[in-house]
C-alpha cells in the first residue's frame, strides 16, 4: 500500500517505520507546517491515509481525503461532537476506520471490562472508577479509551446514569481521574471498590509500537471494504 501520513509528529513516525516494515511506502506526510499540500495531486498515488492529529483539525482532514476518494485511518480524539459529518460523508462513499486506541490487548481489554461491568452490577456494595495517565502532551482528557471504557461500564450497569471528569461521591455517576505524566504513553485501570475488597483490571502500553501496529492493520483492512464507517470490533471480528 501507498499511505499518506497526516499528523507527522512521534505517532506518525513509529507508524512509518511499522508501515514500512510490513512491506509498504509512505506517499506523503503532512504536518501542521505543510497542511496545504493536502490536496488532490498530492494524494493521487495514495491507497489509504492514517490520520493523527489535533481535534480541531480531523474533521476538516477527513472530508477532504473524501473528497479525493481516499479511505481514512484516524486515531484523533475528542472530534466526536462533529460525527454526523462523517456519519453523512461513509453514506455518500467514504470509507472510514476509527479507533480511540488501536493497541490489540487495548481493544481485548474493552471486552474484559464489559463482561466485568455484566457480573458486578447487581452487587451495590461496589463502586466503579476509570483513571488514565497519559503523557503531558496529550491535548484531551480524559482520553477516548478511557470514555469508551466507561461507556462499556455504563451500558451494562443500569445504576449509573453518565460518566464525569472528576471524583464524585454520587453513586449514579461514574468518575474517570485523568492525570498527565512524563512520557507515560498510557496506562488505564477501572476499579471497582466495596468495604471489603478492591477489584482491578488494568491495561498499561510500553511504547506506542502496539498503537502503530493496529493503525497500520486497521489501514490493510480498509482499503479492502466498501463505504461506511468501521473499528476495531470490525478488523478483529468481535
Amino acid at each position: 500500500m501507498k499511505i499518506a501520513l497526516i499528523g507527522y509528529g512521534k505517532m506518525g513516525h513509529v507508524i512509518e517505520q511499522v508501515a514500512i516494515e510490513r512491506g509498504h511506502t509512505i506517499s506523503l506526510t503532512i504536518d501542521k507546517d505543510n497542511l496545504q499540500d493536502l490536496n488532490k495531486e498530492n494524494l493521487k498515488d495514495t491507497d489509504v491515509a492514517v490520520e493523527f492529529t489535533t481535534p480541531e483539525a480531523a474533521v476538516s482532514n477527513y472530508l477532504q481525503c473524501f473528497d479525493f476518494n481516499i479511505p481514512v485511518v484516524s486515531g484523533t480524539t475528542g472530534w466526536l461532537s462533529e460525527k454526523e459529518k462523517v456519519d453523512e460523508a461513509c453514506t455518500k462513499g467514504g470509507r472510514f476506520f476509527y479507533a480511540s486506541n488501536f493497541s490489540l490487548g487495548v481493544n481485548l481489554f474493552f471486552q474484559i471490562n464489559k463482561y466485568v461491568a455484566k457480573l458486578l452490577w447487581p452487587y451495590d456494595n461496589y463502586t466503579a472508577q476509570v483513571e488514565e495517565v497519559h503523557h503531558t502532551q496529550k491535548l484531551d482528557a480524559p482520553s477516548g479509551t478511557a470514555i469508551k471504557l466507561s461507556e462499556g461500564i455504563i451500558e451494562h450497569n443500569p445504576k449509573l446514569k453518565k460518566w464525569e471528569n472528576y471524583v464524585t461521591k454520587d453513586r449514579n455517576i461514574l468518575p474517570i481521574i485523568s492525570k498527565r505524566i512524563g512520557a507515560v504513553p498510557g496506562m488505564h485501570s477501572v476499579i471497582y471498590t466495596s468495604k471489603e475488597d478492591v477489584l482491578t483490571i488494568k491495561h498499561e502500553a510500553k511504547s506506542r509500537e502496539g498503537f502503530a501496529l493496529g493503525a497500520v492493520l486497521a489501514a490493510e483492512f480498509l482499503v479492502k471494504q466498501d463505504k461506511g464507517w468501521y473499528g476495531m470490533d470490525d478488523l478483529l471480528n468481535l
